[in-house]
């Protein structure tokens, strides 16, 4: 196996899963599309309290001045414990000339997304493998060890699936990431876990993602399954969307079982293109639909032989990969890095993707909600530590705070600057498209607790208060509240959290604004942030 050589005390990997190489009537897909980006205005009603009154009648405007006032205060109280934060050790800073110059190459991250068994550890697995990751003595140690457990065609997946309970049961369970790079681009692979019960997995990884790889199944009777309701297909393709994810490359995988039939892809491509273009992708411009065997690597990195598919006239997959044009990264925007991870290893570490701005290491930036001051010691891009790191970006990063001044969900941001930053937050007004329900709890009505998804941030919350449904014909808000609204139909509400999170409006950044709630085991909403609210006192 082929690694990448460790320069000057890079931070080691925290104890969790990596590859070893070098390392989202109206059918609920419409609704869907109309809760993606838009405008939306709303009026108050009258019999709101005064807060509510103010937020509705300009749903888009941020009305937090009392909590900027506690928020100014904060900063004073910090000043302190900011000046506490120089006990880090900065022993950890690299050597100069041991810091390697900032790769041209464009940076993309890609996610496997598809029902269970489609085949995406061992695409991912035969990704790094064909693109040079992996080595041939690693890959026959694989072989060995997938033929001792009677399950040999499960090798190339061992390559991402690293751990024992993944290997026996030959199922995903946590995000695989790796590095794999081309001529033109430098890539990041990360393989989600496609069962059911590791959904929140998945939304972690392509919450990650720039471009997402539906992975489907030709062989007979596993598309079916997997698109049918209760399938993980509908689900993942749906929260690929909503997590923002505008660009899908769908595989059709396993086509060597399928003998390379023309009639089977048809088949696939036709019942999926409708059900996708329903999501909100527009199928011209965001949809790619290419034949593959991931298991023995046709059409993977070299283009299928006509003698196998002449009907198949596009490019391999990693040829593809190479020329989509990838759009809504911004260098100049406010700096924003919403925090995966953290671990403790000679210091404080923390992961997390660069959103939009500029990070550099050596830089004082504001840790949010708590408002501390930090130094980013090192930023490392792939266990190299680099200068600065662009938007897009996946960085592990050296900082100058202990391990318990940050945690997964908080977000870093520029320190000297006259733009207004995240706030922290635990109530905010949200569009929501209730794309399915529980057969138990049919409706969504004031008081309904659930489980939040947005940006790096998992916790419990309540819908307080349902405001104003959507007309689903004008797609704007009814004038008359609702106490309830069905399967298919969308809502302003009002939604609390008990800990303050720190999170944007969409319309301020999206990264920061996309939601998805979940109950149960199943995502039974999907939307945005509008306003924010209160602050916890």
């Amino acid at each position: 196996m082929v690694e990448k050589p460790i320069f000057v005390n890079p931070p080691m990997p925290p104890p969790k899963k990596s590859a070893p190489v070098i390392t989202l009537g109206e059918t609920p897909a419409t609704v869907a599309a109309k809760a993606a980006p838009s405008t939306i205005e709303a009026s108050a009603d009258d019999s709101d309290d005064v807060q509510e009154e103010e937020i509705t009648k300009k749903i888009e405007t941020i009305e937090l001045k009392d909590v900027q006032e506690k928020e100014d205060k904060g900063e004073e109280a910090h000043e302190d414990s900011q000046q506490e934060a120089s006990h880090v050790k900065e022993a950890d800073f690299v050597e100069e000339e041991d810091i390697g110059d900032e790769d041209p190459r464009e940076h993309l991250n890609v996610v496997l997304i598809g029902h269970v068994d489609a085949g995406k550890s061992t695409l991912s697995g035969n990704i790094l493998y064909l693109m040079g990751m992996v080595d041939k003595r690693t890959i026959e140690r694989y072989e060995k060890e997938a033929k001792a457990r009677s399950r040999e065609s499960w090798f190339l997946s061992f390559i991402m699936d690293t751990g024992e309970e993944e290997r026996e049961k030959g199922k995903t369970i946590e995000v695989g990431r790796a590095h794999f790079e081309t001529e033109n681009r430098r890539y990041t692979i990360l393989d989600a876990p496609g069962h059911k019960t590791y959904v929140p997995n998945m939304i972690q990884g392509a919450s990650q993602a720039d471009i997402g790889i539906l992975v489907i199944s030709a062989r007979k009777g596993e598309f079916e399954t997997g698109f049918e309701r209760g399938g993980q297909t509908r689900e993942h393709a749906l929260l690929a969307k909503t997590l923002g994810i505008n660009k899908l490359v769908v595989v059709i995988n396993k086509m060597d079982e399928a003998e390379w039939a023309q009639e089977r892809f048809d088949e696939c491509v036709t019942k999926l293109r409708p059900f996708l273009r329903s999501c909100g992708f527009a199928v011209k411009r965001d949809l790619s639909f290419i034949p593959l065997s991931g298991l023995l690597g046709h059409n993977v990195k070299i283009r299928v032989e006509k003698e196998m598919a002449p009907w198949y006239e596009g490019d391999s997959l990693i040829a593809h990969l190479d020329t989509m044009h990838i759009i809504g990264r911004d260098a100049l925007a406010p700096l924003r890095v919403p925090i995966l991870d953290r671990y403790q290893e000679r210091g404080t570490v923390a992961m997390g993707k660069v959103e939009s701005g500029i990070l550099k290491s050596g830089h004082k930036i504001l840790l949010m909600p708590t408002h501390t001051t930090v130094v980013v010691n090192q930023v490392y891009i792939n266990d190299q530590p680099i200068r600065t790191a662009k938007p897009g970006e996946n960085v592990t990063l050296r900082l100058s705070c202990g391990l318990d001044d940050i945690h997964k969900g908080f977000v870093l941001c520029d320190h000297d600057t006259k733009e207004e930053g995240p706030k922290a937050i635990v109530s905010f007004v949200a569009q929501v498209a209730l794309v399915d329900t529980l057969e138990h709890r049919p409706l969504l009505t004031a008081g309904y607790k659930c489980v939040l998804h947005i940006h790096t941030i998992t916790q419990e919350c309540c819908v307080v208060k349902l405001l104003r449904p959507i007309d689903p014909k004008t797609g704007k808000p009814c004038k008359k509240s609702v106490p309830f609204i069905r399967q298919g139909q969308s809502v302003i509400c009002r939604i609390e959290v008990e800990q303050s999170i720190c999170i944007e409006t969409y319309e301020r950044m999206p990264q920061l604004g996309r939601l998805t709630l979940r109950d149960e085991g199943k995502t039974i909403a999907i939307g945005k942030v509008l306003t924010l609210g209160e602050k916890k006192p």
